[in-house]
C-alpha cells in the first residue's frame, strides 16, 4: 500500500512538471502514466510520477512518437521510480535517434538560407537541382534538407 505521503494530486503534479493537468490526463488515457484515486474520486499520482513526465518531455523533444514513448516505458518498472541502469539502457536505445536529429539540424544550420522544400530557395535553381522534381523518388518532404542530395537524384534515375 502506498502512503499518503508518497502521492501527489494532478496539479502539484501539473504545477512540479510543467505538463498541464489535462495533458497528464492525456497521458493517463494512452497508458503513459497512471493514477490512484482518493476516496473522493480525485487523480493521486505517486512521486516517481514526476521522472516519468520528464522522461515523456524529453523523449518528444528527441522526437519519439508517443507510441514508442509507451513501448520504452514499458521496458521500466511500474511500481518506483527507474534507477540509473534503467534510464541508462532506454536513454542508449535513442543515442542513433539523437545523432541524425543533431545531424538534420546541422544541415538545416549550414543550408537554411539555400536549402528549404525542395532543397533550394530558388526555382531558377529547382530546375538544376531538381529537375522534374526527381527528389520525390527519394521519399516525402524536403529531401535535401533531410540529408539527400543531387548526387542521389541522379542514383536514384539511374537505377530506374
Amino acid at each position: 500500500m502506498t502512503s499518503s505521503d508518497d502521492l501527489l494530486p494532478i496539479g502539484d503534479v501539473a504545477a512540479r512538471s510543467g505538463v498541464t493537468p489535462s495533458a497528464l490526463r492525456f497521458y493517463e488515457s494512452i497508458d503513459l502514466l497512471r493514477s490512484e484515486r482518493s476516496p473522493g474520486g480525485h487523480r493521486l499520482y505517486r512521486r516517481n510520477v514526476l521522472r516519468r513526465v520528464a522522461f515523456i518531455r524529453v523523449a518528444q523533444r528527441v522526437g519519439l512518437s508517443l507510441d514508442e514513448i509507451r513501448d520504452a516505458m514499458a521496458l521500466l518498472p511500474a511500481d518506483r521510480a527507474p534507477n540509473a541502469r534503467e534510464w541508462a539502457r532506454i536513454s542508449r536505445s535513442w543515442q542513433s535517434r539523437v545523432d541524425a536529429r543533431i545531424a538534420t539540424l546541422e544541415r538545416l544550420r549550414d543550408d537554411l538560407t539555400g536549402c528549404i522544400g525542395c532543397g533550394c530557395l530558388s526555382l531558377r535553381r529547382c530546375r538544376l537541382y531538381n529537375k522534374d522534381d526527381a527528389a520525390a523518388a527519394l521519399g516525402t518532404g524536403p529531401r535535401y534538407l533531410l540529408g539527400n542530395d543531387p548526387e542521389d537524384v541522379a542514383d536514384v534515375a539511374e537505377s530506374s
